[in-house]
């Protein structure tokens, strides 16, 4: 009877281990399950947030790339007349001259303004001294007065009149800007200049003449480049 009690006890024991190994073994299967998917998924948002990361980067490098091809804007071969014939006047190295020539360039793209007039503002306003400044506080190779346009500084990169660059820049959305308001070349020019009263316009008469000449090595830089 004992070995009767002691067989069947030795049988149900056997039943529950197997249960329990077989519901073991199925718990096992099912954390095993999660933590695959768990790491497929993990693996994929992973994937995913580094193609959007990529993404990102392509797209910002496009950007970058228009935004470059827009600046790098070089010298033609007719625009080596311009760089000479300023160097030889203004007392400047071509060197540091034809840098502002192509800056002009890009500026003037950016802002519609003809890049002939903004060389010539600077050839009046500072004989391109990209450091000077007046006593009523102009700055730079256009002279801008900083206080009064602040909000024109701030659409660009740079974060002083002083550097050449950010000046030129700024003083084209100026010309634009005054040129658009007053309705006429002459009249934008004499605003630039705060003699808006001056009604021989001797300032535009002046800046308009320098572009005359600039325009003239223009021409010459092209037949000599022919």
């Amino acid at each position: 009877m004992r070995g009767i009690e002691v067989r069947k006890f030795a049988k149900e024991t056997a039943s529950f281990l197997m249960h329990f190994a077989h519901g073991g073994l199925l718990v096992t299967g099912i954390i095993v399950t999660v933590f695959l998917f768990a790491h497929i998924g993990a693996a994929e948002s992973h994937e995913q947030g580094l193609q959007g990361i990529g993404d990102m980067v392509v797209e910002h490098r496009g950007q970058q790339t228009a935004v470059d091809a827009s600046e790098r804007i070089v010298p033609s071969g007719e625009m080596r007349g311009v760089v000479e014939y300023l160097a030889r006047k203004y007392r400047v190295a071509a060197t540091a001259i034809e840098p502002l020539v192509t800056t002009a360039r890009s500026a003037g793209l950016r802002a519609g303004v003809d890049p002939m007039l903004i060389i010539a503002v600077m050839a009046i306003e500072s004989g391109f001294n990209p450091i000077a400044e007046s006593p009523m506080g102009a700055q730079g190779l256009m002279q801008i007065i900083p206080r009064y346009h602040q909000d024109k500084l701030g659409k660009i990169s740079g974060d002083s009149l002083l550097d050449p660059a950010a000046n030129i820049h700024v003083g084209a959305m100026i010309l634009e800007e005054y040129i658009r308001r007053c309705g006429s070349l002459e009249e934008g020019l004499q605003m630039y200049a705060g003699a808006a009263s001056d009604e021989a316009g001797l300032y535009a008469a002046k800046v308009l003449a320098e572009k005359q000449r600039i325009e003239s090595a223009v021409r010459r830089g092209r037949q000599s480049s022919v």
